[in-house]
């Protein structure tokens, strides 16, 4: 009874904006959100059913992949943070209110920790909505930097991916852990409301101007490093960094 105006609404607003000739046959791979929660996140789920490029197999899942011509290894952790931490109010200070099942929360945190754990990839990232250190509007992800910072720390994590905050921000800790902020694809928010709660140091770019029209986070990974490249619209780099492999 439902399936037509969902598909309705993934024709308008993924299928028929992301259509470029380069963006046909390039798998997404999804992870979901606090405004996604607030929607049909099963929708959204099941939607990988009908589209080939959509991959959104649960609600948290593992990634594996293999650099061409090499023995080295990409593993990338998709997470859930809103079943982690809860739903957030972006008007009432945006913190998330807490994890509404903490059963689930903690079955998914146990998951994590085997997964890092059992990692011997070269490169091992973890992705998740909301962000552990930002500087902007939402700032750090007290839960986050409770429960989730630790385990990125002592299992070694190449990078941490997030958005949530709508600018851009590449922080890195003093452990070489990156952590990459791309939040710029709806609008540009200029906030440093939350600059004194990072680390001093952290913060290495930050870029909210309404005048970049928008920005995304480029990644290629090679058997040396990772390449991390800031762009915004037109195609203008911003932003370069490099992290290096893991030393298992």
């Amino acid at each position: 009874m439902h399936l037509i105006p969902c598909v309705i609404s993934f024709q308008a607003t993924f299928e028929n904006v992301f259509n470029g000739e380069s963006l046909r046959e390039v798998p997404w791979y999804i992870l979901a959100g606090n405004h996604d929660h607030n929607g049909n996140v099963t929708a959204q789920i099941a939607y990988s059913n009908v589209s080939s490029r959509w991959k959104y197999p649960d609600l948290y899942y593992d990634l594996s992949f293999k650099i061409p011509s090499t023995n080295v290894s990409v593993r990338l952790l998709m997470l859930d943070t809103v079943v982690l931490c809860g739903n957030s109010d972006d008007f009432l200070g945006g913190q998330p209110l807490g994890a509404t099942n903490v059963r689930l929360a903690q079955k998914q945190l146990q998951w994590l920790t085997e997964k890092l754990q059992a990692s011997k990839d070269e490169y091992l990232l973890v992705a998740g909505h909301y962000p552990v250190w930002s500087i902007a509007e939402h700032g750090p992800t007290s839960c986050l930097v409770h429960n989730l910072e630790p385990l990125l720390k002592k299992y070694g994590v190449t990078a941490y991916l997030c958005g949530h905050d709508h600018n851009m921000q590449y922080l890195q800790d003093d452990s070489g852990i990156g952590y990459v902020l791309s939040g710029a694809g709806n609008f540009m928010e200029n906030s440093r409301r939350h600059e004194g709660k990072v680390p001093e140091g952290y913060l290495r770019f930050f870029q909210g101007e309404q005048e970049t029209m928008g920005s995304f986070v480029y990644v290629q990974i090679t058997p040396t490093e990772m390449d991390i490249t800031y762009i915004k619209s037109g195609g203008k780099s911003l932003f370069r960094t490099a992290l290096s492999p893991r030393r298992l």
